[in-house]
C-alpha cells in the first residue's frame, strides 16, 4: 500500500507546487506591459490550442497591453472557414481579447490551409510589412529610424510546436519581417520584437503541468533577464482553476471551436503542456 500513499501526496503536492510557481511567475517574473501585442498564427484554434496561456497573461487588464490576432487562413480544408472564423472570434474574446475586431482573418490564396503546403516567407513579409510597417520605404528613402504599428509580435518557432509547415512557414515570414524592418539601418534597433514560442520534444509536450520544471531551468539558463523593456525571454504559467486559467483556456476549445472538438482533441487539451505553459524566446534579428 506504500504506493498508494506515495501517489495520494503526489495528487495533492504536485499541484499545489504548481500553483504557487504559477503565482510567483506571475509577480516576479519578465512580462510585456503597455505594449500592442500581434498574435500571428496559421488556422483558427492555434491560439487556443497552442498560445492559451499566452493570451491569458498579457490580456490582462492591470498589463495595459493591446493584444489582437491575426491569422493567415480560414482554416478552410474541410469547408469551414466561414464556421472556423466566427469560432476564433469566439475564442479570442473568450481568451481576453478586447473586441471580436482585434481579429483578422486572411482569406489569400498564397495561404492554403494545408498539411503539405509550405508558405512562402518573403509573402508572408511582405503582408506584415504592409500591415503594420506602411511607411517603411518612405524611412528608407529619408534615412529615418523605422516604425510600426505594433511592439510586439508573437509566432511559432521554427519546428511549429506540432511540426504543421503552415506553422513553421511564420516563423520564417516572421523574421524576414523582422529582418525588413531595419534592412540598411544598421544601428537602428528594431520597432518590433519578436517572440516565439519554444516547441519541445514529445514526452515534454503531453506531460501537463508537470512540465513546469524543464521548462523554468531552460528558460533561466538561456534567457538574459536584465532587460526588463526586451527581455530575452518569457514564461507565462496559467493557474489550474479560475478565471484566468486553465478552464478558461479549456473554454476557448470546448465552447467556442465547436466544428474540431474531435475525440483526439480532448487528449490534447487535457495532457497537452501548451494548455498550461508557454515559454517565448525574443529572437536576434540584425541589420543588414
Amino acid at each position: 500500500m506504500d504506493w498508494l500513499l506515495t501517489l495520494g501526496v503526489a495528487v495533492v503536492v504536485l499541484p499545489s507546487l504548481y500553483i504557487y510557481t504559477a503565482s510567483v511567475t506571475t509577480t516576479r517574473f519578465p512580462t510585456l506591459r503597455d505594449k500592442r501585442v500581434c498574435l500571428l498564427i496559421a488556422h483558427p484554434d492555434d491560439e487556443a490550442m497552442f498560445f492559451a496561456p499566452t493570451l491569458l497573461a498579457l490580456t490582462r487588464p492591470e498589463t495595459g497591453n493591446h493584444v489582437k490576432i491575426l491569422c493567415l487562413s480560414s482554416g478552410n480544408a474541410d469547408g469551414l472557414g466561414e464556421t472556423r472564423k466566427r469560432e476564433l472570434a469566439k475564442s479570442g474574446i473568450v481568451l481576453g481579447l478586447r473586441k471580436e475586431d482585434d481579429v483578422f482573418v486572411v482569406e489569400n490564396p498564397d495561404f492554403p490551409d494545408s498539411m503539405t503546403t509550405t508558405w512562402d516567407p518573403t509573402k508572408i513579409s511582405a503582408l506584415l510589412c504592409a500591415a503594420f510597417a506602411p511607411q517603411l520605404a518612405k524611412s528608407r528613402d529619408n534615412g529615418t529610424a523605422p516604425t510600426a504599428s505594433i511592439d510586439v509580435l508573437i509566432t511559432f518557432d521554427a519546428d511549429g510546436v506540432s511540426g504543421h509547415p503552415n506553422h513553421k512557414s511564420l516563423y520564417h515570414g516572421a523574421r524576414q519581417f523582422g529582418a525588413a524592418l531595419v534592412a540598411g539601418k544598421s544601428g537602428w534597433a528594431s520597432p518590433v520584437d519578436i517572440y516565439t514560442l519554444t516547441s519541445v520534444s514529445l514526452l515534454r509536450k503531453y506531460t501537463g503541468f508537470l512540465d513546469v520544471v524543464p521548462t523554468l531551468a531552460s528558460w533561466a539558463l538561456r534567457t538574459e533577464m536584465k532587460d526588463k523593456k526586451h527581455p530575452g525571454g518569457l514564461v507565462f504559467l496559467n493557474g489550474l482553476a479560475g478565471k484566468a486559467g486553465l478552464p478558461t483556456a479549456w473554454k476557448a476549445m470546448v465552447s467556442a471551436h465547436k466544428s474540431q472538438m474531435a475525440w483526439f482533441r480532448y487528449g490534447w487539451i487535457t495532457l497537452s503542456r501548451y494548455m498550461v505553459i508557454n515559454d517565448l524566446k525574443l529572437e536576434k534579428i540584425k541589420a543588414r
